[in-house]
C-alpha cells in the first residue's frame, strides 16, 4: 500500500524528533563537566600519533570531528552472493547453490560535522541497485536507498599514555524513502551493507551503538556494538513487525608510512537478525528464526593530499546461517575541510 502525504510527513517528523531529542538530552559541558572530555585531554591526543590516513572501511571513525571539520566521504559497496547457507550456522564449505543469485551496488554519499569537540552530526544519502534471479525469475530495479541521520557523542577521549581508549555513543534514525521513492527491496531484505551498521532495507529503524577505539602505534584497534529497533509498520492495514538487527565490528589497522597515510586492515563484521523485538511484539515480517552473518575484510588505505584519503577492500563470508553466501567489494573516498584551513585527523 502506497504512503499518503500525511504518513509520509508523520512517519518524518517522528524520526526527526527523536533523533533531536536523543541531541538536547545529552549533558552540554557547562552543565556536566564529567560527561565530556576536558580541553588538555582532547589536545593531549591530538598531539599524540595519529598519523592522517583513511581509517576503517566497516565502522565510521569512533573518535569525531573537530569543532568546524567537514568530511565529504563517496562509498562504493557492491554484492556478488550465488550460494546460501542453511539454518545451522556454517562455513562457505557447507554453502548450497542458490536458491538466489543476487548481484548490488550501492553507492553512498556521506557528511559528517563537527559542531563542537564532543559532537558530530551525519548523514548518509544512498542510491542502491540489484539483479536478482530466483527459481527463474529475474527482477532488478535501482532508486534511492534509505537516508541516514546520525549523531555520535564522546564522553570519553583515548590516553595516549594510559590504556584509556576513546568512547563514543551513536545514534541513527533511518528514514525508509527507498518505499517513499517506489524502490524495489532486494531479496532478503538488505542492501549489501552500504549503511553502516546496516538495517532492514524500506523500513523506519533506530540504532543506538557504543564504539570504542585505541591507538598503539603503528597500530589502531577499533571496535563496535549497535543495536537497531525496528520501528513497526503497516501494510494493507495490518500493523507489521519486523526481527531487530545487532551489528558489530572488530577492526585492527596497521599504518606502514605515517607520511603516506598508507597501511593494511583487518575487519571483522557480524550481522545478526533476531527471533525477537525489544518491545516485546510478535513477529509477523521478515526472517522470523534469525540469520547470522559473519565477514572478514581485507583492505588497504592511503592518503593522496592534505584533504583527500581513500581506502578499497573486499568483504569475504566467512560463516552464516539463514542468509545468502556473498562477497562484498568496496572502496571509499574521504574529502576532508577544515575552516581553520588545515585538517586535523579524528
Amino acid at each position: 500500500m502506497r504512503l499518503t502525504y500525511f504518513q509520509h510527513r508523520t512517519i518524518f517528523l517522528s524520526a526527526l524528533a527523536l533523533f533531536l531529542l536523543t541531541a538536547i538530552t545529552l549533558p552540554s559541558p557547562s552543565t556536566a563537566v564529567d560527561w565530556v572530555p576536558t580541553d588538555e585531554e582532547i589536545k593531549k591526543y591530538r598531539e599524540s600519533w595519529n598519523p592522517f590516513s583513511h581509517g576503517p572501511i566497516l565502522v565510521q571513525a569512533v573518535d569525531i570531528q573537530p569543532k568546524g571539520q567537514l568530511s565529504i566521504r563517496e562509498f562504493l559497496f557492491s554484492q556478488i552472493g550465488e550460494n546460501s547457507f542453511g539454518n545451522r550456522l556454517s562455513t562457505p564449505a557447507d554453502h548450497k547453490d542458490g536458491p538466489i543469485h543476487l548481484y548490488q551496488v550501492n553507492p553512498s554519499l556521506n557528511a559528517a560535522y563537527g559542531i563542537s569537540n564532543h559532537i558530530e552530526l551525519g548523514v548518509a544519502l544512498p542510491i542502491n541497485a540489484f539483479w536478482a534471479r530466483q527459481n527463474g525469475t529475474v527482477t532488478n530495479d535501482a532508486g534511492l536507498g534509505d537516508v541516514s541521520l546520525i549523531m555520535k557523542y564522546r564522553p570519553v577521549v583515548q590516553d595516549p599514555d594510559g590504556w584509556r581508549p576513546s568512547v563514543t555513543h551513536f545514534s541513527q534514525v533511518v528514514l525508509p524513502t527507498s518505499r517513499w521513492a517506489g524502490t524495489e527491496r532486494p531479496p532478503g531484505g538488505f542492501s549489501p551493507l552500504g549503511r553502516l551498521p546496516n538495517t532492514r532495507f524500506g523500513e523506519l529503524g533506530i540504532t543506538q551503538g557504543i564504539m570504542a577505539r585505541k591507538n598503539l602505534e603503528p597500530f589502531r584497534i577499533s571496535s563496535a556494538v549497535f543495536y537497531t529497533y525496528s520501528v513497526p509498520g503497516s501494510e494493507s492495514g495490518t500493523t507489521t513487525y519486523s526481527p531487530d538487527v545487532i551489528n558489530t565490528r572488530v577492526i585492527l589497522e596497521h599504518i606502514l608510512d605515517d607520511k603516506k597515510g598508507f597501511g593494511y586492515n583487518v575487519e571483522l563484521s557480524t550481522l545478526h537478525g533476531l527471533n525477537w523485538r525489544a518491545d516485546g511484539h510478535g513477529l509477523n515480517r521478515g526472517q522470523r528464526n534469525g540469520f547470522t552473518i559473519v565477514g572478514v575484510e581485507p583492505a588497504i588505505q592511503w592518503k593522496f593530499g592534505d584533504a583527500w584519503v581513500a581506502a578499497a577492500g573486499v568483504l569475504f563470508t566467512v560463516a552464516g546461517q539463514n542468509a545468502i553466501d556473498a562477497i562484498y567489494p568496496n572502496i571509499s573516498l574521504y574529502w576532508y575541510w577544515n575552516q581553520t584551513g588545515k585538517v586535523i585527523m579524528r
